[in-house]
């Protein structure tokens, strides 16, 4: 029988490996249902159940669920965040936690959330990730997350990296995308020049060994947006994507994929 788990925090690390110094690979937002596979000590070996993403987490900072709570999740309808901040109010001890953009609203009947015995009232605005997703709230997302500083393994406005970046802007917007950046190369339908991207469209980029290292999202056939130091627009061309401070290409164009058409 499986078990399962939520985040009930603001954002919880997840690591390559058992023990609070070792690699960030990863986030869970509020709200966010993983399958744990694991126990080693005081930590959850877990899986994201949005994408299969692997990791550990710190056992104090997930709540098991019963597999009941679970499947009621699986058919319902998928909120999510849409301010920078909002928060949520514990009803049983009056505390606010903190949500950042994107995170997930489970089981929400007019600004309640209950799961189990935890009850919450939330203060902010959500949509509804069932609706048509639509390019302008795409590049609204997108550009709601501009300066945010680069953070290997974050997902949020306060350290992302470029595929969490990309994975976030079109979770909000409704379409589940795979965590890392050679994964999600392999999802949509290739586009076979720059000069016929639309906004929405994703960049791939590789190093040298050919290995994919990098990815943003197009704004234009000449722009793209995407986290390096930060969350940033730049120009892009068939070479790759032109810094124009450091009057430069600092990534080397691969593919580009197309994910959807409206």
């Amino acid at each position: 029988m499986a078990t399962y788990g939520i985040s009930l925090l603001t954002l919880v690390p997840v690591r390559k490996s058992p023990g609070d110094r070792n690699e960030m690979v990863n986030q869970l937002l509020f709200g966010d249902f993983v399958e744990i596979k694991d126990t080693f000590e005081d930590w959850y070996l877990i899986e994201t159940i949005d994408d299969g993403y692997e990791g550990w987490v710190d056992k104090k900072q997930i709540q098991q669920v019963k597999e009941e709570t679970f499947n009621l999740f699986l058919p319902s309808e998928r909120y999510f965040t849409i301010d920078l901040l909002s928060t949520c109010t514990s009803m049983e001890s009056s505390t606010e936690i903190q949500l950042v953009m994107g995170s997930q609203l489970p089981h929400s009947v007019n600004n309640t959330l209950t799961i189990e015995n935890n009850s919450f009232s939330f203060h902010g605005n959500f949509i509804s990730a069932t609706k048509k997703p639509q390019k302008v709230n795409i590049k609204k997302t997108a550009l709601a997350y501009l300066n945010a500083p680069y953070l290997w393994g974050g997902k949020s406005p306060f350290g992302i990296d470029c595929s969490g970046f990309v994975q976030m802007v079109y979770k909000i917007s409704g379409i589940f995308l795979k965590r890392d950046a050679s994964q999600q190369a392999q999802q949509g339908e290739l586009v076979n020049f720059v000069h016929e991207t639309h906004l929405g469209d994703l960049a791939f980029f590789e190093n040298d060994e050919g290995r994919f290292v990098h990815v943003g999202i197009m704004l234009d056939n000449e722009h793209i947006i995407h986290a390096s130091g930060k969350v940033r627009i730049d120009k892009i061309d068939h070479n790759g994507i032109y810094n124009e401070q450091e009057r430069k290409y600092t990534h080397r164009l691969r593919l580009i994929k197309r994910i959807f058409e409206e």
